[in-house]
């Protein structure tokens, strides 16, 4: 009897020990892998036969959750403060493509296990676009996102970051570790597909959430990487679950954990490296060697040589055929050939890619002829539908010639694919310089520059050209640099045009949120003055360096920028709003162009200066007039909610960004926004 019982007992441990739970529901470890874990797994997630915790594979739009089932208490009574805690995980992120995968890792504490109204890409699978910095949402996440998207503030497309009730990072730094032997910082790529090691570690008492990270080679770092002082007995509650969430979007990579421990009220036991599962290694594939076989027959080595010669004739012409009808001879001059496209891309390799959006591909490539360096967008063209239209107004945007206007220099079609041609800019986007760490603060005589080059190029869009063509979505990220960093305007897949003295028609509403003009986001019609709106912000951006829409604090509040200037020049500081990394700039020159983009940026149409008249104020040909302390009467915010804005244009983000890693920035550009047939 008693040796039953113990049998039993043995049993019962070694359950215990497969299931990686311990004598309570505070802390649990997975040492040896995830085999027999007790997880609750949805999605794309999954164990592998040797114990990995895949939550995604290499597909698109993938979402995958895995967590613990049991509910952990954190905080010993209503009201009361929230525990400390401390987790730690090992995991591999392996990419589709080197270096070019999404989204990333999630490790999150959340009220719920139901993420059925989650969505993948930037969203990781926990929210969406209506849940997202919803207060009640009582979510903490650790971010590893391996996606820059502009909409949400990343830093960069390789970055860690903390989480409260949003996917906008309350804090961010590039992807790094802490070298305790030389007190440096070495930076880290999180699609490097190598194991790292993340701890996770909340101070109750001193309320700092520390989050540290390194290759799992190394000891844990000192100093973590993140440090945030924050009351999360506000944010979590009584009793919560905790696990991870991965997703994917147009760029794919699997997501992999290999270890996870975790604890309430202590240290979270230490991983045993040498015990985790090992990643699957990228097969590599070989050429076949069955055509070194000799024939025995001459005549047949003849024949068949002949017949492959035929074949890959037939295949070549097959591969440089393109679409071509009678309609599209009268634009001629703007189409490129397949085959000049597919040389100067040498074949459209994957080491000519520039980035990868929602809408396409974008391939660096050098015309053989000219030596001339182009960027060539890759798009489908499934349907018919408004495809001549569309090649009619390329043609016509490809006739616009100024300095200052990113050339688009023609279009091809090929089978279900279009290709459009740009020329290549080699310093990306302005948006860089202005909001990322990787690039060097821009002086104030180069954001002079670059504002008066865009202006010029704006003039000649609405005044001086054949027609008159609206931009729609005027932005610093839309402004590409050129080798000696002269400011041109891009991305003119919103562009519309109509003939002078007549008046536009447009009823769809596009752009982005902060650079749209109150009047367009009531009525849906874009006009001259709506780029005028935009460009005003896209000043005071260059100025001032900060985003026109400030990231949400813990109290739920955003801060226009243009609303933050108008309350600096009412107090006579609106010098002070510049951005402190610039240099050599004069008071007066500065003051004056914030005061043109706040005039610019006015909340009636009326009050707004025409882009020739901005041109001649930034010049010194024209005095700027004075603005009126009526400007003052008017918060931005608060005008747009009161005068006819609903929730919906209010809520959702107009961008039609999809984010994509990019290896050259101007491949964001040129896939932010989609082409819009709808007029």
């Amino acid at each position: 009897m008693q040796f039953k019982q113990l049998r039993v007992l043995v049993c019962i441990l070694i359950m215990e020990y497969l299931s990686a739970s311990s004598d309570g529901d505070d802390h649990f470890i997975f040492t040896n892998g995830f085999s027999g874990a007790n997880l609750s797994l949805d999605g794309a997630a999954t164990i592998t036969p040797n114990g990995l915790l895949r939550l995604t594979r290499v597909e698109k739009q993938q979402k995958g959750h895995a967590i613990f089932p049991n509910r952990l208490q954190f905080r010993r009574s209503p009201g009361g403060n929230i525990f400390s805690f401390s987790t730690t995980f090992v995991f591999a992120i392996i990419p589709e493509y080197y270096n070019l995968g999404g989204h990333g890792i999630v490790f999150f504490i959340s009220p719920t296990m139901n993420f059925s109204t989650a969505i993948p890409s930037q969203f990781f699978g926990i929210l969406n676009s209506n849940t997202n910095g919803d207060p009640s949402n009582h979510i903490l996440a650790i971010e590893l996102d391996t996606i820059q998207n502009s909409e949400l503030y990343d830093i960069d497309d390789d970055h860690v970051g903390i989480d409260i009730n949003s996917v906008q990072s309350n804090t961010s730094k590039h992807a790094a570790y802490f070298d305790n032997l030389t007190s440096e910082f070495h930076n880290l790529s999180l699609l490097s597909g190598e194991l790292m090691q993340v701890w996770v570690d909340y101070d109750g008492g001193e309320m700092t959430l520390n989050v540290t990270i390194s290759p799992v080679q190394v000891m844990k770092p000192k100093r973590p990487l993140l440090s945030l002082v924050v009351n999360l007995s506000s944010i979590l509650l009584d009793s919560m679950y905790v696990g991870f969430s991965s997703s994917t979007g147009t760029v794919v990579a699997s997501h992999y954990l290999l270890g996870w421990s975790f604890k309430m009220n202590g240290m979270a036991d230490a991983l045993n490296i040498s015990t985790l599962p090992s990643i699957p290694k990228l097969a590599i594939k070989e050429k076949s060697k069955y055509l070194t076989i000799w024939l025995p027959v001459v005549v047949c080595v003849a024949l068949l040589t002949g017949l492959s010669v035929a074949i890959f004739m037939v295949k070549r012409r097959i591969q440089f055929a393109e679409l071509i009808e009678d309609w599209e001879l009268q634009y001629g001059p703007q189409r490129f050939s397949y085959k000049a496209l597919f040389k100067a891309t040498k074949g459209f390799k994957d080491k000519e890619l520039l980035g990868i959006g929602g809408f396409g591909r974008v391939y660096k490539g050098v015309l053989a002829k000219s030596n001339t360096e182009i960027a060539v967008k890759k798009m489908s063209h499934e349907s018919r539908q408004g495809i001549r239209e569309f090649i009619a107004e390329i043609a016509s945007l490809g006739r616009l010639r100024h300095r200052n206007l990113v050339q688009l220099l023609g279009y091809c079609r090929r089978r279900g694919e279009l290709f459009l041609v740009y020329d290549y800019m080699p310093n990306g986007s302005l948006d860089k310089f202005l909001h990322s760490q990787g690039k060097p603060a821009l002086n104030w005589p180069q954001r002079l520059h670059i504002i008066k080059g865009v202006a010029s190029g704006l003039e000649y869009l609405h005044e001086d050209w054949e027609q008159v063509v609206i931009h729609r979505d005027i932005k610093a990220n839309n402004v590409l640099l050129d080798s000696e960093l002269n400011g041109r305007l891009g991305d003119f897949g919103l562009a519309r045009l109509y003939d002078h003295d007549t008046d536009p028609q447009t009823t769809h509403i596009v752009g982005t949120m902060g650079y749209l003009a109150p009047e367009f986001a009531r009525t849906g019609r874009a006009t001259t003055m709506t780029d005028v709106f935009a460009f005003g912000v896209f000043i005071l951006e260059v100025v001032c360096g900060r985003r026109p829409i400030e990231p949400k604090s813990q109290a739920d509040h955003q801060i226009l920028l243009v609303d933050w200037v108008v309350e600096n020049w009412q107090r006579g500081t609106i010098v002070d709003t510049r951005d402190p990394r610039m240099e050599e700039y004069k008071d007066d020159d500065l003051e004056l162009v914030l005061e043109l983009g706040l005039l610019c940026s006015h909340p009636l149409s009326a009050s707004r200066p025409t882009m020739r008249q901005v041109v001649q104020y930034l010049n010194g040909d024209a005095p700027l007039p004075q603005l009126s302390s009526t400007i003052a009467n008017f918060n931005l915010q608060s005008f747009q909610q009161n005068k006819g804005f609903d929730e919906y244009v209010l809520s959702y983000p107009i961008s039609s960004a999809t984010p994509g890693r990019s290896g050259d920035d101007q491949s964001e550009v040129l896939l932010n926004n989609t082409v819009d047939l709808d007029v």
